[in-house]
C-alpha cells in the first residue's frame, strides 16, 4: 500500500476487535516511532494492552470501545509543538495503515492512566492516538470544496490541486477543516490555521500540511521555515 491509497483508505475508527497486536508488527512500529521522534523531536510512546485509558466517560461519550492499544503524543513544550505532533503523529497513522491497522486521533476522549507513559522534563501530552484492528475500516464524511480551504483556481497547478484534496482527506477535530493553503507562485506554498472555537486547529494543520505535501510532492514554505 502506497502512502497515497493510505490517505485514500484512512477512516477514524473508534472500536476494535479484541485481537492482539503482534510482536512482529509491535517491532515495526517502535522502530517507526523512534524514527519519527528523531526526525520530529517529540517523545511518541506506543503503549500495548492497556483497556483503562479508554474506559473513562469521555472515551464512553465518545463511543470508543475495545480500545487496548494507543499512542501517547508527547514532546518539549515549544510553540511549534502542537503542528510537529500532527505532521508526524500522521506519519505514523498513515504508517499504521499500511500494516492493516486502523486508528482515531482523540483529543479529549481518553483517561491518563499513571506508569504507562514517561515524560520528561518540560514535556507535556499533546493528544492520543487509538490503535488496533478495527471493528470495521471506518466510512467517509463529508467535506469541505478545495475553494473552500485554498486559492485553487483553473490556474493552479496540478500538483497543487493534488495536495489539497488529499488535505481534505486529513482528519481534523469535528471535522471541521479549519486550514487554508494558498498558491504563491513556482513551488512555494503557504499553509495557516483558521480560528475555530473548538481549537486543536494547530494539530489538524500539521496533519493536513503531510497529506498535501505526499500527494504533491512539494514542501509547505513557511512550514519548513518554522522547523
Amino acid at each position: 500500500m502506497t502512502l497515497i491509497e493510505a490517505i485514500e483508505a484512512r477512516h477514524s475508527v473508534r472500536a476494535y476487535k479484541d485481537i492482539p497486536i503482534s510482536e512482529e508488527t509491535s517491532h515495526l512500529l517502535k522502530n517507526k516511532i523512534d524514527e519519527i521522534n528523531a526526525a520530529g523531536d517529540l517523545h511518541i510512546q506506543l503503549i500495548l494492552n492497556e483497556p483503562k485509558a479508554f474506559q473513562g466517560p469521555l472515551a464512553k461519550y465518545g463511543k470508543f470501545r475495545g480500545v487496548n492499544n494507543y499512542l501517547v503524543i508527547s514532546g518539549r513544550k515549544a510553540e511549534d509543538l502542537n503542528e510537529r505532533a500532527g505532521y508526524y503523529g500522521e506519519q505514523l497513522v498513515l504508517f499504521a495503515q499500511q500494516l492493516s491497522l486502523n486508528t482515531c486521533w482523540v483529543g479529549l476522549s481518553y483517561s491518563k492512566i499513571p506508569d504507562t507513559y514517561v515524560l520528561g522534563e518540560n514535556e507535556k501530552i499533546v493528544c492520543y492516538i487509538s490503535l488496533g484492528y478495527g471493528e470495521t475500516q471506518g466510512v467517509s464524511r463529508r467535506s469541505k470544496k478545495p475553494e473552500d480551504v485554498s486559492n485553487v483556481s483553473g490556474i493552479t497547478p496540478k500538483w497543487f490541486n493534488d495536495g489539497v484534496n488529499a488535505a481534505l482527506l486529513a482528519p481534523t477535530a469535528v471535522n471541521q477543516q479549519k486550514f487554508f493553503f494558498e498558491y504563491k507562485g513556482g513551488d512555494k506554498v503557504t499553509a495557516r490555521k483558521v480560528f475555530s472555537l473548538i481549537g486543536y486547529t494547530e494539530i489538524d494543520l500539521g496533519i493536513a500540511e503531510l497529506h498535501f505535501e505526499i500527494a504533491s510532492g512539494k514542501s509547505i514554505t513557511n512550514f519548513r521555515n518554522f522547523l
